[in-house]
């Protein structure tokens, strides 16, 4: 009775940890949404400017957040299957490491999602700026998968695609302005037809006077 009494009392703490978890991963999911749109965004504006490094950071950050919460909520789903399984005695110490392992990684997206100020970051130039924007590149060069990095290296493209086509979109929305200029003759303005019809009258005027 006693070893069931114990056995139970670990496998609802271990639910209990995960659904605070899994609650936890879905407010960063909301809030995510919003970063990766400001980072999307700024990346456009960088690419606009001609900055593509500082857009490939904001992408890579971008992407980064986004493999973590996907590896999170992947690891919680296995782990709500093994708190369920009747074995759960046998797996415990699995469940319990699992569980402190997601803690880890659900503190690690917390600091990585600082908030809007430090996405604006990205753009800004002031030194303490590009420290971080250094800083920042380091930390991603050792997280990013090749996968995650041919992805955003294909998303770099697709946003460069886009803002060139909308420069040249307008350019070509813009009257054109021809710039030859007209021969020396033609720029002379030509005497009005009843100007000289008057001057001629008058010549003829001044010969039967004489």
């Amino acid at each position: 009775m006693g070893n069931s009494s114990s056995r139970i009392t670990a496998q609802d703490q271990a639910i209990l940890d995960l659904k605070l978890q899994r609650d936890k991963l879905h407010q960063y999911q909301r809030r995510i949404t919003l970063l990766t749109d400001k980072e999307t965004a700024i990346a456009r504006q960088m690419l606009a400017k001609g900055d593509k490094a500082r857009a490939l950071l904001a992408l890579r950050r971008k992407k980064y957040q986004e493999s973590l919460l996907a590896k999170t909520d992947a690891q919680l789903e296995q782990l709500e299957k093994l708190t369920s399984s009747v074995e759960f005695a046998l797996i415990q110490k699995d469940v319990v490491f699992g569980l402190q392992q997601g803690a880890k990684v659900l503190k690690e997206i917390h600091a990585e999602m600082g908030g809007i100020e430090k996405v604006e970051k990205l753009m800004e130039e002031t030194a303490e700026a590009i420290a971080y924007q250094k800083e920042v590149s380091e930390i991603l060069a050792g997280r990013i998968t090749n996968q995650d990095e041919e992805e955003v290296e294909d998303e770099l493209a697709a946003l460069e695609a886009e803002v060139t086509g909308r420069t040249l979109g307008v350019r070509q929305q813009l009257p054109s302005v021809p710039d030859t200029q007209l021969p020396a003759n033609q720029v002379e303005e030509e005497p009005k037809p009843e100007t000289t019809g008057l001057k001629r009258q008058t010549e003829r005027q001044a010969m039967l006077a004489s």
